[in-house]
């Protein structure tokens, strides 16, 4: 449970509905003392995501970072999967104000299975590692992309419905040792099925050749830092660059890359931050 007036800020007094499950339901913040018209709502949970406003005046940073405000001053911020129990959301102003917010992060529920007697898989070879490394260059440089649509703030979908195969933050621990989290959600569907996209963005990145993990990768960046990436498909059906719609068909799930069978994996990041696809898409219908 999250407590009513659990997030304090200096100098401001906040209600909070209240919600009984953090991974399910959204908090929703409201200051009295602080910028009027101050709000935000979402889940504030580790991979969680929330959507505010402050005044298109206003001046943002979370954790010290800063966060892009919107013309009609609506802004985004989300937690990794593996954010500390508090965040700070600051907010100045032009005439020298100064405003904080203290946002309680939930601990995200995980699962993890405990392989005490299984070693870790072995290093990557150098081979590996050098076809690797031009392909976390290309990674990293599609998301510096920078584009002004506004599918952040829309109402994400699936981009393909079926069986969820594997759920976002899972991970191994391999004789005490952590292996890596799973980063995005995994639907299983048979290769060629269609996949759309979520919300409004822009291609910023369409793989000619699949990549040694990813297979054939596909990136959108859907604005103020928030991306989507869906791997292992067996077609990309969109150029870079070019503007998506929410649901227009964008590609078909496969098996490419390292995969053991067909599927789709979707990741999203906000900016450095892994989060939770499935937090924002809800529930399948």
């Amino acid at each position: 449970m999250i407590a009513r007036r659990q997030v304090l800020g200096a100098g401001a007094a906040l209600a909070i509905t209240g919600v009984a499950r953090a991974q399910t339901e959204d908090v929703v913040i409201t200051s009295h003392d602080g910028p009027r018209g101050f709000g935000l709502s979402g889940k504030s949970v580790q991979g969680g995501v929330m959507i505010g406003r402050a005044g298109s005046d206003a001046a943002l940073s979370l954790d010290g970072n800063v966060v892009r405000v919107s013309g009609d001053g609506r802004f985004l911020i989300a937690f990794d999967r593996d954010a500390p129990p508090l965040a700070e959301l600051v907010a100045r102003f032009p005439d020298g104000r100064r405003w904080r917010e203290a946002i309680h992060v939930q601990p995200g529920a995980w699962q993890i299975e405990r392989l005490p007697t299984l070693p870790r898989v072995s290093q990557p070879s150098a081979e590996f590692a050098r076809r690797r490394a031009p392909e976390l260059a290309r990674i990293a440089a599609a998301r510096g992309s920078d584009n002004d649509s506004g599918g952040w703030c829309q109402r994400f979908v699936w981009p393909a419905q079926g069986r969820i195969s594997g759920r976002f933050g899972s991970q191994r621990v391999y004789a005490g040792e952590p292996g890596a989290y799973h980063s995005g959600v995994d639907v299983a569907r048979p290769t060629g099925a269609p996949v759309v996209a979520p919300a409004d963005g822009v291609v910023i990145l369409a793989a000619e050749t699949p990549f040694t993990l990813e297979g054939l990768l596909l990136m959108i960046d859907h604005g103020m830092g928030l991306n989507s990436a869906f791997l292992h498909l067996s077609r990309i059906d969109v150029k870079e660059g070019q503007a998506v719609r929410q649901g227009q068909p964008i590609g078909a799930v496969g098996a490419t890359g390292r995969a053991t069978g067909p599927h789709l994996h979707w990741g999203m990041k906000w900016h450095d931050a892994r989060i939770d696809p499935a937090l924002l898409a809800g529930p399948m219908t």
